[in-house]
């Protein structure tokens, strides 16, 4: 077995849309910088994700000085800059959790509404005045848009095994799981049962530390094919993980994380096992809603 590593890093600069994959990245406390600071919203500030609007995964946002520029082929590229003070402010809601952000303004809003095919609103989180803050673990912890931890964790190992596992002529790739890092090197499963890593030179002043709490519940997404926004297999990969990774609170696969030390870490760097506990899959907490 070989080392344990990051075999890639990946930010959704707008929740829902098409992943951005960097070979660094800062963990902030909040998360990778630059992942989920942006949401698209409907009519009533509630947030919009591909459980219902699939072609979200066709829109690549590229990140840029003043802003994001959103990208679709067949669209013109729209420009967005960071909305200023004057910007109206928003009340939000992602699952349970209000929220307050800034609206990015009619041009984006009109451009997106083309692009998905329905009213909606692209807002903007600053941090930290409007940083959501959610009780995670033992203590209160700043989360931007993300469904409900700041970091998601995915073991390649894993994916080889439920893919090994899928009906004969199925696969999914990593992107179907929407992780922030991605871990090789090491045995499937294995990540139930990690509690703290260091990433890159953590636990010796650089790179970064990470604590996982909580193995995370999977929903339709996983069937969406994150280059076509097409469903090939409905039923797949849940159907399968239903089979042997299903615990209290839904089907699971990769794990949430909280950050304990901020740093920079990059593709190829080292991680090691600072602690391990028995597997959390018994432990995990209830469904969000």
């Amino acid at each position: 077995m070989s080392a344990l590593c990051v075999t890639s890093l990946h930010i959704y600069p707008v929740k829902g849309l098409h992943a951005l994959s960097p070979p660094t990245a800062m963990v902030s406390p909040w998360g990778l910088e630059g992942d989920r600071r942006w949401m698209v919203v409907d009519t009533t500030g509630r947030f919009i994700t591909q459980r219902t609007c699939r072609s979200m995964a066709l829109i690549t946002p590229i990140p840029t000085a003043e802003g994001l520029t959103l990208t679709r082929a067949g669209m013109r590229p729209c420009p967005v800059r960071f909305p200023d003070q004057e910007a109206p402010v928003l009340l939000t809601t992602v699952w349970k959790d209000q929220v307050q952000a800034r609206d990015a303004g009619d041009l984006a809003a009109v451009w997106l509404e083309q692009a998905l095919g329905q009213p909606c609103r692209l807002v903007w989180m600053h941090r930290p005045e409007f940083a959501r803050i959610r009780h995670l673990g033992e203590q209160e912890r700043p989360v931007s848009f993300a469904d409900g931890y700041p970091l998601l964790l995915a073991n390649t190992a894993s994916l080889d095994d439920l893919n090994a596992r899928l009906p004969t002529g199925q696969s999914v790739p990593m992107s179907r799981f929407r992780p922030n890092i991605v871990l090789g090197g090491h045995i499937p499963w294995a990540e139930d049962g990690w509690r703290r890593l260091a990433i890159g030179d953590g636990a010796n002043g650089g790179g970064a530390i990470v604590r996982v709490l909580a193995p995370c519940s999977r929903c339709v997404v996983t069937s969406i094919d994150q280059e076509s926004a097409q469903v090939p297999f409905p039923k797949e990969p849940l159907a399968t993980l239903a089979s042997f990774r299903r615990a209290q609170g839904g089907v699971m696969f990769a794990q949430n994380a909280v950050v304990e030390k901020a740093g920079l870490i990059s593709v190829g760097d080292r991680v090691s096992v600072l602690e391990e506990g028995a597997s959390n899959l018994l432990e995990v907490p209830g469904k969000l809603a």
